[in-house]
């Protein structure tokens, strides 16, 4: 009874949660499909983690172990904060807390981080993109999480979900909801995390178009960005150091506009060692693509 979905993999299982009321964790044991007899074959999950209901997202630090739930019940125990649950046994999940203290997290990315701020070496480290802020949290004892910093930037609208440059030093940020709202064309928000008790903005990417931005993955020098109605972007980070970024690619789906509306690329894949980039289209469904050669 909802539209919105997220399904992360660890180890061989996929972990799924929905924004269906009562819905919370399915695992599944992806290794059951290798040998399945006379398709197609309807399953169920392996285990129905249940202390929780709805969520927006998960998010796993695949180092650790650990998915963090997001998006959760603004009402519940930590506000819609991230939900630390232990996966390292994955048909046998263990709550261990949450983080309430920067409120409703919409998305995260977390790592075990080994970037410039050599004061967190080792530490894991949760970004939070909090509708209003970019939180930036120690996550490293469940029982303990630890606010690091959190800062904004100029016309927020819907502080939606960011992700790091590969070096750990940049953090680009994508604003769901200034497009429609601000009028402005596509507008990226990078952000310097050096010093990660220290943020500071380093500037913003506007795009010639003018859709409405979702997900964004960075892969070596090049950040794809599903962009609704524009299709994915792929953009080109590799002089982010010196404030300047360039699209470079791009495959649309959505060819008629590129009108600032929640129509065309949910979101984007591109971590496939084939170089295979999937694509997925609210309307249209599942697109795999290649760059030109």
């Amino acid at each position: 009874n909802s539209s919105w979905r997220d399904i992360k993999v660890y180890q061989n299982h996929a972990f799924i949660v929905s924004e269906a009321n009562g819905h919370g964790m399915q695992v599944f044991d992806l290794t059951r499909l290798r040998n399945v007899q006379n398709p197609p074959v309807e399953f169920n999950a392996d285990t129905h983690f249940t202390e929780f209901g709805s969520a927006h997202n998960i998010v796993i630090n695949e180092d650790s172990g650990y998915a963090y739930v997001v998006g959760t019940n603004r009402n519940g125990p930590y506000n819609g904060g991230p939900l630390f649950i232990n996966i390292q046994n994955p048909t046998a999940p263990v709550s261990e807390g949450g983080f309430g203290n920067g409120g409703y997290s919409h998305d995260a990315q977390v790592v075990t981080y080994n970037g410039p701020d050599t004061d967190y070496t080792g530490k894991e480290i949760l970004i939070g993109s909090n509708e209003d802020e970019v939180v930036i949290a120690d996550v490293t004892d469940k029982t303990n999480p630890v606010t690091i910093s959190t800062i904004g930037y100029s016309n927020i609208e819907y502080t939606h979900q960011g992700w790091f440059t590969e070096d750990l030093r940049y953090f680009i940020v994508g604003d769901e909801l200034d497009e429609q709202s601000i009028g402005t064309n596509t507008r990226t928000i990078i952000f310097d995390f050096s010093d990660l008790d220290n943020p500071t903005l380093s500037f913003e990417y506007i795009a010639q178009n003018t859709s409405i931005d979702h997900n964004g993955y960075t892969v070596g020098d090049s950040y794809f960005l599903a962009s609704y109605r524009a299709g994915m972007r792929e953009i080109d980070i590799s002089n982010i150091g010196n404030q300047n970024m360039n699209e470079v690619g791009f495959f649309d789906t959505y060819p008629s506009n590129d009108n600032a509306a929640f129509n065309g690329v949910w979101n984007v894949y591109p971590y496939f060692a084939s170089k295979n980039i999937v694509i997925s289209d609210i309307e249209k469904g599942l697109f795999i693509v290649k760059k030109s050669e």
